[in-house]
């Protein structure tokens, strides 16, 4: 099986067809700017917060078909192709099969993205792709630091907002108002 993060070594460059084209990774590689990077292999503690995230989230989100998150869920819109931490989708732009099942592309963008910064990724990378969604509609972006303990929220077209006090209120988008959730209980996943 053909590793994509090998193709950046070739000099003849590669367009996002021929990406969609090759062969899954592992861990994920994302098609951004021209470039192909892979992800890095995630840890424990970003393992531990993505998944018991995308069970609160769905908990919270999924019974009431409001919304719904997926884990490591690529998404191809806006002349890229990224793989978040998580995605969240509202319910009624989960793309389906004609049978309604869960399609299996997604070439939209996500209603809500997560980011979960692992020890040995660029912060400004997934920044970028954060920004990227927001760029094309995503309605807010999380970038989780368990190191530091924090959280940047990214809002449409606005200052991002730093959350570092256990006792703070996650922000989330107008449709996800069921799901609450302090910055504490967020990395209190760590300790049990």
């Amino acid at each position: 099986m053909a590793n994509r993060a090998m193709v950046t070594t070739s000099s003849k460059p590669i367009n996002l067809e021929e990406f969609l084209a090759l062969p899954e990774t592992k861990p994920a590689s994302e098609y951004i700017d021209g470039k192909i990077l892979q992800k890095p292999m995630p840890q424990g503690e970003h393992s531990a917060i993505q998944g018991e995230l995308i069970i609160a989230l769905n908990g919270a989100l999924k019974p009431q078909k409001i919304a719904r998150a997926f884990p490591e869920l690529r998404c191809t819109f806006g002349g890229r192709s990224t793989v978040p931490d998580v995605t969240v989708f509202t319910w009624d732009r989960i793309p389906r099969q004609d049978n309604g099942r869960i399609a299996n592309t997604f070439n939209i963008e996500p209603d809500w993205t997560i980011e979960i910064l692992s020890p040995d990724q660029r912060y400004s990378r997934v920044t970028r792709n954060i920004l990227h969604c927001l760029g094309n509609g995503t309605k807010l972006g999380w970038l989780v630091n368990p190191q530091e303990q924090s959280v940047l929220v990214y809002f449409p077209k606005q200052q991002p907002a730093l959350f570092e006090t256990a006792t703070d209120v996650l922000p989330v988008p107008d449709f996800a108002q069921d799901f609450k959730l302090t910055l504490g209980e967020l990395f209190g996943w760590l300790l049990e």
